[in-house]
């Protein structure tokens, strides 16, 4: 563990997720608190404005639905928890679109499951819905399907469910808003020497120890569900901040590093994280062999690999496999992961990317591998 702060303007971030707690949202009470909502909807629309891409991962569910039901009889039971959320995310999705409205930011509901980022073809579609909407300037709002999600499918926790989303739009940082400062040495409400880990640069089984569940009983998490998120972030290139969301300009603050906060520093970026892994690979699932033009633009021009340029395509693979590149003497130039599946690529190789859409009836981009999901050999 390290209790040094990151030096200030140290990243300057591109995307990043913001998940806020049940706690945060109720500002402590049984209730969501119209103010707390509209205030943390003013920070998000001032990052958005600033030029980033800002998803938001919502608890509160569930609270909403007990307040709309008129707070009934609690139960245990999974149909009873199921319906609270069938009610709740509505209402709380309906909050949000009119709070973001006042800022003419359009948002979207994304529900998940654990399904829909373990299995690879729902994880290519899930990451295509965030990027066409992160392209568009819309706000993704994020929670779990619980509504549907049995104990197989769920992810559980709304902290776990922000770090799957930050690495599947392989965001910068992850900013985890919750009813405390951060992570400290022991409980402060019971220690009066406890103090504030400002960073943590590893996560061993000592950080671990210092976790303690959900003070409130509002959410289903606690600080050890956030530290089980901000590993599993940082293991795909996302830094991490705990932060209070009961602070004034508490997202901008945390950003800034002028309120108190817990840092979880990645070592690699989401790029790096993810070229490490394809150099790594002992296979690739296919190769596709380009001409002369192509293996120019593509190793000396860093250019994305267009079907145009393709001449040959050997082997059977999905869409986001992991496919090598190789120039007219079969030497392996670069590797990528492939947005289209060899089938189709087979239809598409030789052809100009603005006819993609007319021979396949659909596409997913004009290039056959993006230059940012590519590494050079």
């Amino acid at each position: 563990m390290a209790h040094r702060p990151l030096p200030p303007g140290s990243q300057a971030w591109r995307r990043i997720v913001v998940k806020v707690g049940t706690s945060t949202l109720t500002a402590g009470t049984d209730a969501l608190n119209p103010p707390r909502m509209l205030d943390l909807v003013r920070q998000l629309a001032a990052l958005r404005a600033s030029g980033l891409d800002v998803v938001l991962v919502s608890s509160g569910a569930q609270q909403a639905g007990r307040e709309r039901l008129g707070f009934p009889q609690e139960s245990k039971t999974i149909p009873f928890k199921q319906m609270l959320a069938a009610v709740g995310q509505g209402r709380i999705m309906h909050l949000w679109e009119q709070y973001f409205e006042l800022y003419d930011v359009i948002v979207a509901q994304v529900l998940l499951t654990r399904q829909d980022v373990e299995d690879r073809h729902r994880y290519l579609t899930v990451r295509d819905t965030f990027e066409g909407l992160l392209q568009h300037g819309i706000v993704p709002i994020v929670n779990e399907n619980d509504a549907v999600a049995t104990d197989e499918i769920k992810v559980g926790e709304n902290d776990s469910l922000s770090a799957m989303v930050a690495n599947v739009i392989e965001a910068d940082l992850l900013v985890l808003l919750t009813d405390t400062d951060g992570l400290y040495t022991a409980d402060p409400h019971v220690d009066a020497d406890a103090h504030l880990l400002e960073c943590v640069e590893h996560i061993d089984a000592g950080v671990y120890g210092l976790a303690t569940g959900s003070r409130s009983g509002l959410g289903t998490g606690g600080m050890y569900t956030k530290i089980v998120a901000a590993e599993m972030a940082m293991r795909s290139g996302t830094s991490v901040v705990i932060a209070s969301g009961n602070r004034e300009n508490a997202l901008a603050g945390a950003l800034e590093r002028t309120v108190p906060a817990t840092w979880f520093p990645a070592r690699i970026t989401p790029d790096e994280g993810r070229k490490r892994w394809m150099l790594a690979q002992a296979h690739t699932a296919g190769s596709v062999w380009v001409d002369d033009g192509a293996c120019q633009a593509v190793v000396h021009g860093g250019k994305s690999l267009l079907p145009v340029g393709i001449v040959e395509v050997q082997g059977t693979f999905e869409r986001g496999a992991l496919v090598s590149v190789r120039d007219s003497s079969g030497r392996e130039v670069a590797r990528g992961l492939g947005n289209y599946d060899s089938a189709d690529l087979r239809r598409i190789l030789g052809q100009r990317s603005c006819d993609i859409a007319d021979i396949l009836g659909f596409d997913y981009g004009p290039e056959f591998l993006h230059r940012d999901k590519m590494v050079l050999l």
